[in-house]
């Protein structure tokens, strides 16, 4: 499936704030529009699959893409999810490397690209964004090294309940009685590869979380209750 073209200025775009590109303006900020290429992508729709060639940069306008990796057993799992604001594809576009994952739509998104030839003139040309760009870079390093620690020191019930505070930080919308809703719409099968277990054992502690009064649920959304009791099970520092 190709995605249909979807074209928005940077100017207008809704996480402008939140991109690499938020310290751009006027004629620098227009010049980044007038080369890049807006898609709107389908649920489901690939913007890259592991093992292609990387040729540009795609950021998120709108909407939710998780970033997934298949072992050599052939099994999935998801690396990250990204949204508005956020930037993929240029690990593999800076070390040359081909795509070491591939990123599906979860939900109707806004996605823009820019050509590697053009991105890398911007950054060369541009302090700020390049100073994102390493910024970003620094993040995704740090967070991977967090992840791995915590497959190896964590048990499933500390994992899930950092995972649901992640979430929670990346997707979190405050309702007027002052609890959270994690904005995003996740399979049992995604959250289970996200924390490394298996669906039953996912299910039984998101049970647990239920009957403790930490989490509840609006369809297929849960809705932080308890969020100290959380953070002591997550067994975070902070």
């Amino acid at each position: 499936m190709i995605a249909k073209k979807g074209n928005i200025t940077c100017e207008d775009c809704p996480s402008r704030g939140n991109g690499v590109f938020c310290g751009l303006e006027g004629a620098e900020l227009n010049e980044i529009s007038q080369h890049k290429v807006t898609n709107l992508y389908k649920k489901g729709q690939t913007l890259f699959v592991q093992g292609n060639h990387p040729f540009g940069l795609y950021c998120i306008s709108s909407g939710n893409i998780k970033v997934t990796k298949t072992g050599p057993d052939g099994k999935e799992s998801i690396v990250r999810i990204v949204t508005g604001g956020d930037v993929i594809g240029h690990r593999s576009l800076f070390t040359e490397e081909y795509y070491k994952a591939t990123a599906t739509a979860m939900e109707d998104s806004r996605v823009c690209f820019l050509d590697k030839k053009f991105i890398m003139k911007v950054i060369q040309d541009q302090p700020s964004v390049s100073l994102n760009v390493i910024n970003k870079l620094s993040r995704d390093m740090g967070a991977a090294e967090n992840k791995v620690s915590s497959f190896h020191q964590k048990n499933v019930r500390e994992r899930l309940a950092e995972l649901l505070l992640l979430l929670k930080e990346s997707h979190g919308e405050v309702l007027e009685n002052g609890k959270v809703k994690i904005n995003i719409k996740l399979t049992r099968e995604e959250m289970a590869t996200m924390i490394g277990t298996a669906n039953e054992t996912l299910i039984r502690f998101i049970s647990e979380f239920k009957e403790e009064g930490l989490i509840t649920q609006d369809g297929k959304n849960i809705i932080i209750e308890d969020e100290e009791t959380l953070l002591d099970w997550a067994n975070l520092s902070y």
